[in-house]
């Protein structure tokens, strides 16, 4: 219990601090260990309450007098230092939960590496047998006014591209210079013939253009669809959705179109100011909810 603070007159505490030494030579019957400890700690009062005296015995004015809390302070203090040891111990145990977790995905981002580059040395060796493959003859075409099944036309087409690359870049060109009909042709072929390289999915985004160009919608859906497969973080790929929604309001699906558009901003939220224009109308045209 804390004490109050007793605010007697000079007199009154010299009698009771002369009075200390008397009762202390009473005698009395043996302590229990409760009454030895308050015995103590009044003795400890009356000790304090002699040096409070002495101190202020000059100056004439009432002696406040105020109880020692030293053992509450220990006791405060013992505690917060129990509180202290129970937040370290709370601590140390995420800074281990939080160092296995990092060593898991650093093992993780080393299986990743191993499987690019597997998947990277199987696409060289793929481009490669490609480079080496005997040229395949020339496909034989009926012309236009043939009577007899099988005669062949005066055109051949020319021989195929050596690399992926010049397949790619022969596919570009067509589409740069107007020609959809021919690049639509050639990124078929790029697909078909090197699916699995790392420009696959953009030669499916533009076969998606030349596609929508004709207005065939749902070709073009398919050809977005795999090209956005996995959300890669390429300059085309926040284009290839907005184009993916648009084809899906043109096939009458407008609920999947909003829910294609949420993923847009979603997932790039950085696209530029062009692309999200294109988006926000395309929104509008479905009715999404805002």
């Amino acid at each position: 219990m804390k004490l109050r603070r007793l605010a007697l007159p000079l007199a009154s505490v010299l009698v009771l601090a002369t009075a200390a030494p008397a009762l202390a030579q009473t005698p009395i019957d043996p302590l229990d260990a409760r009454d030895s400890r308050r015995l103590d700690r009044m003795e400890q009062v009356l000790r304090e309450l002699r040096a409070i005296v002495f101190q202020g015995r000059d100056s004439g004015k009432p002696v406040m007098v105020q109880p020692a809390e030293t053992d509450y302070q220990l006791q405060e203090l013992t505690r917060r230092v129990g509180d202290l040891e129970q937040s370290l111990t709370r601590v140390n145990g995420q800074l281990e939960v939080a160092t296995h977790d990092l060593a898991q995905a650093r093992h993780d981002l080393d299986a990743v590496k191993a499987d690019n580059k597997a998947l990277a040395a199987r696409a060289t060796s793929l481009e490669q047998a490609q480079t080496q493959a005997p040229a395949a003859p020339p496909t034989m075409t009926m012309s236009s006014g043939a009577g007899l099944a099988g005669a062949p036309s005066e055109a051949a087409p020319a021989a195929p591209l050596q690399t992926s690359s010049e397949a790619f870049t022969q596919a570009r060109q067509l589409m740069l210079s107007g020609d959809y009909s021919g690049a639509e042709a050639a990124f078929q072929d790029y697909v078909a013939r090197y699916g699995d390289s790392p420009r696959a999915p953009e030669a499916r985004y533009w076969l998606g253009k030349t596609l929508t160009a004709r207005s065939a919608y749902s070709d073009a859906a398919t050809a977005y669809i795999d090209a956005i497969r996995g959300w890669p973080a390429t300059p085309w790929a926040p284009d290839a959705v907005v184009e993916l929604a648009r084809s899906l309001v043109a096939l009458k699906k407008p609920s999947d179109a909003c829910q294609t558009l949420d993923e847009f901003t979603r997932r790039y939220p950085k696209a530029t100011p062009a692309v999200q224009n294109r988006a926000a109308t395309t929104r509008t045209q479905a009715k999404c909810a805002a």
